[in-house]
């Protein structure tokens, strides 16, 4: 990426907070740039913009036409960091016309109180077919600070710091990539939002603060998919995808904000997906049949892969007062009489159920009517469906695909083997998680605590992931019990499915705090002592109950949490702390607390905290 020339302004947008800049200037007869700003603190520099079409970059020589401003203001209801989500921006759709092709193509604009975005939509007839590319970069600031990790793992990869300016050339990042700017300016994260019909967005680093905008044709074939898929398969996927008819590209996008509060709590990311279908979801996000809730699982931490032992642990889900119980693979093998057993006890416990199922085995439309009209006839709850392993065009049109098919027959979604989340969750409320997250079903982790401290504020800033949290055994390597409880709290998944034995779950001291842990939060609060990769601290309010949490890094701390943020009145205080000298232990206390209150917590290493706190009458 070298130095540009001469900008000139061809439109400024400023979010209706003011908070955030967006501008976008042409380099004298050349391409077009943009820029975002806070403030008068630089976030993207100016950067190269544009989309490619069967090798055309119609951004290079490009005539400006007509500007068209609008603006958005809108809220609706959201399940996961909060209750409410918020939509504020200012936009533009700029008319643009490629020189040298006469190809009519619009820049679609957005500067949020969030972030900003923009698109592009090149229109074209029906039975037109052409291949698009791109031409994005995101050049960061000098001295910013950048987590990422690469695809080796699909989107299960352990993100590493870096100052921008030492990244080497080529190097993959999977989005979100997160950014500490220099300064004390805040924090961005680059993603893409509305992904659908289009190959998904992969980053490539430049070797001088940039970051190349790459198709999945492009993007490293994952070892996950290199295991699964055949070599033809794995060979398919390096050509680039094409599309007939209009071409619509997801929004490029970047968080903004000030704090860790303000990132962690932005909404830019769904708002810029489509509102769901009213046909579909009657009543939106709150439509009946979609009901977030936590879950028990049989996989990470023991228990007999049979009929009658997974059939125990929806007894076990029951005892919790957990609302779902994911099952893997084994009912396949299951008869109609087993079936139909399994499902009438789940249904007598009121348990939901999830089944897992092989995306592999849900590749047509035929497949997919089959399975779903079979969970649906049951009564299944939900579907966890696994192994995708790449963002080529043809995969996000399955995840499309499987999401209607579902929706027609009222089964919820989780899908696993998954990419990052792209505002799929607003379009489709009955997807309540995906994986996408390096979590417990790894084993080979050095340091999950600096991992864990790290996640919150990097993919999680996608959408909801489906990390299994809380798990009592060997698996949580150095992290403490109260660490491990604390995540149920910090990571957001409105479908919680639990990593550990329900049954560890339920002789753990902290057994009456874990019971009333929610999935879904009406206010989350970051507190101000956290520091990416090493404290994640997290205050969230489900009614009048709030949940504090901590996820402490590798070195031991003491942290004090203000609790300026609670209303006026006394509280009543359920608190779970390590125990100095054991991991795999517990501290268990009841005490009072008072708005205004300081709480001093002592953190080992790898440690955690939870406190409940409920208003007294």
């Amino acid at each position: 990426m070298g130095q540009l020339a001469a900008l000139t302004l061809v439109v400024r947008l400023m979010s209706p907070d003011g908070t955030v800049a967006l501008e976008v200037s042409r380099e004298g007869a050349g391409a077009l740039t943009y820029s975002v700003l806070t403030g008068r603190d630089v976030v993207v520099e100016p950067s190269i913009l544009g989309i490619v079409i069967d090798g055309k970059n119609l951004s290079d020589g490009v005539n400006v036409g007509r500007t068209e401003p609008y603006s958005i203001d809108e809220k609706y209801p959201w399940y996961g960091v909060h209750e409410t989500a918020v939509n504020r921006c200012r936009g533009a759709r700029i008319a643009l016309t490629h020189a040298a092709t006469r190809t009519v193509w619009t820049l679609d604009a957005r500067a949020c109180d969030d972030g900003a975005a923009f698109r592009y939509l090149v229109p074209g007839d029906a039975g037109a077919v052409r291949t698009p590319d791109e031409a994005t970069t995101f050049r960061l600031p000098a001295g910013a600070i950048v987590w990422s990790h690469d695809f080796e793992g699909h989107y299960e990869g352990v993100h590493v710091r870096h100052e921008v300016g030492e990244v080497p050339p080529g190097e993959w990042a999977a989005a979100p990539l997160t950014v500490k700017l220099p300064r004390g300016a805040g924090y961005a994260s680059v993603t893409e939002s509305a992904l659908a019909g289009y190959s998904g967005m992969a980053l490539r680093a430049d070797g001088h603060r940039g970051y190349a905008a790459r198709l999945a044709h492009e993007e490293p074939v994952s070892y996950p998919y290199r295991l699964r898929y055949k070599a033809e398969e794995v060979e398919h996927l390096g050509r680039a995808a094409s599309i007939k008819g209009a071409i619509t590209t997801p929004w490029r996008v970047v968080i903004v904000g000030r704090t860790l509060n303000a990132l962690v709590n932005a909404d830019i990311v769904h708002n810029l997906a489509p509102p769901p279908d009213r046909a579909l979801f009657p009543e939106g996000i709150k439509t009946s049949w979609v009901k977030p809730g936590r879950a028990v699982w049989r996989f990470l931490d023991g228990g007999e892969n049979t009929f009658e032992g997974v059939k125990q642990f929806t007894a076990l889900g029951e005892k919790l007062g957990f609302e779902y119980h994911v099952v893997e693979g084994l009912w396949q093998r299951w008869t109609p009489e087993q079936m139909r057993e399994f499902m009438d006890d789940a249904n007598q416990r009121h348990v939901g159920i999830w089944l897992w199922k092989d995306s592999r085995a849900l590749a047509t439309h035929e497949q997919q009517r089959d399975f779903f009209e079979l969970c649906q006839t049951l009564g299944v709850a939900g579907a966890k469906i696994d192994f995708f392993d790449h963002e080529a065009k043809e995969m996000i049109d399955r995840y499309q695909d499987i999401l209607r098919e579902s929706a027609l027959h009222h089964v919820m979604v989780n899908f696993h083997g998954a990419n990052k989340p792209a505002g799929e969750a607003r379009t489709w409320p009955h997807e309540l998680t995906r994986e996408g997250v390096y979590g417990l079903e790894h084993r080979q982790m050095p340091e999950w605590a600096r991992h864990n401290t790290t996640l919150p504020f990097t993919r999680f800033l996608a959408g909801a992931g489906d990390y299994t949290p809380v798990v009592f055994g060997e698996r949580r390597k150095e992290t403490s019990w109260a660490h491990q409880i604390a995540t149920a709290v910090v990571f957001t998944s409105p479908v919680l499915v639990f990593g550990g034995h329900p049954q560890s779950l339920l002789e753990n001291p902290a057994v009456d705090l874990i019971r009333s842990l929610p999935s879904v939060w009406d206010e989350t609060i970051v507190l101000p002592s956290s520091e990416i990769g090493e404290l994640a601290g997290f205050a969230r309010r489900r009614g009048s109950t709030w949940f504090v949490a901590m996820l402490n890094g590798t070195s031991s701390r003491q942290a004090r949490i203000d609790l300026a943020f609670l209303t006026a009145g006394h509280y009543d205080a359920l608190v779970v702390k390590d125990e100095a000298g054991e991991a795999a232990a517990v501290k268990v206390e009841k005490t009072t607390i008072a708005r205004g209150a300081t709480m001093a917590v002592d953190l080992r290493a790898g440690g955690g905290f939870v406190a409940r706190l409920v208003p007294r009458p």
